[in-house]
């Protein structure tokens, strides 16, 4: 009885011509990346988020994943590129963007909100809107975003889309049907866009190229009394594209002054 070895070999030579080598594993290869805008993150990430696939960035309130995306969305918008922002939580905040430089012009806004009011005034009917001070249910938003960002990956024409998870709780995030992150990984490989999750931890596991965490370290003061900006820690979690040159070899730890101070470091 022929070997599995053997077998191999007479399948891959009878499926040569049509499918070469079909049974063995591509070789990892250098992957396009776009620039965060950040440029000690770039170096840690091989010169930035990967295209054509799902990046994810984690952490608690405050730890700097907003900032990060704002800045990667920066670079993108001034570029011309469109982009989406899709608004799990309905939290984005237009003058923040802008003032971190994006381009709100090239920028489509998703929010996901409660259902309009609709009422009969004489036999006609009127909308008065969004639902003042209502909010949808979690799942209703999440199942808003989660089809939203479908819809604008299939679409295709974006450069970028930021599907913004960080006021869901984890639980909810976490229930998120692993189909759902493959679907969206294909969709992102097929139209070269980069999809940026934003969560409190990670929801996409294996469907994700690359995983950063963020946490805060300290705020920077003058006077004591005047905020001159923060100092955020980012680590690379998990990266599944790096340079073949690099080996196992750590990058390292760095920092950047500009109105946010940037650390960086790999995790073991």
């Amino acid at each position: 009885m022929p070997s599995a070895a053997t077998l191999r070999i007479e399948i891959e030579r009878a499926l040569d011509r049509r499918f070469p080598a079909a049974l063995t594993p591509l070789p990892r290869t250098m992957r396009e990346t776009a620039t965060t805008g950040v440029p000690e993150v770039d170096a840690l990430l091989d010169g930035g988020l990967p295209v054509s696939a799902i990046s994810e960035v984690t952490g608690p309130q405050s730890s700097g994943r907003t900032g990060l995306a704002h800045s990667f969305l920066a670079q993108q918008t001034q570029d011309e590129r469109v982009c989406a922002w899709v608004d799990a939580g309905d939290a984005f905040d237009p003058e923040s963007a802008a003032a971190s430089g994006v381009s709100l012009q090239q920028l489509l806004w998703v929010r996901c909100r409660g259902a309009s009011t609709v009422s009969e005034v004489n036999g006609s009917r009127i909308s008065h809107g969004w639902k003042a001070k209502t909010r949808a249910p979690v799942w209703t938003r999440l199942d808003q975003a989660l089809r939203a960002t479908d819809l604008l990956l299939h679409a295709g024409g974006f450069a970028a889309i930021v599907l913004d998870l960080g006021d869901m709780a984890p639980e909810h995030g976490s229930r998120i049907p692993l189909a759902t992150w493959f679907r969206f990984r294909q969709a992102a490989d097929r139209t070269r866009c980069c999809l940026v999750v934003l969560g409190q931890v990670a929801y996409a596991q294996s469907s994700a190229a690359v995983v950063l965490e963020c946490a805060q370290c300290k705020p920077h003061t003058s006077g004591g009394t005047v905020l001159n900006g923060f100092s955020f820690e980012v680590r690379r979690g998990r990266q599944r594209f790096t340079l073949a040159m690099q080996g196992t070899r750590k990058p390292p730890a760095s920092t950047w002054s500009a109105i946010s101070v940037w650390e960086t470091e790999e995790r073991a």
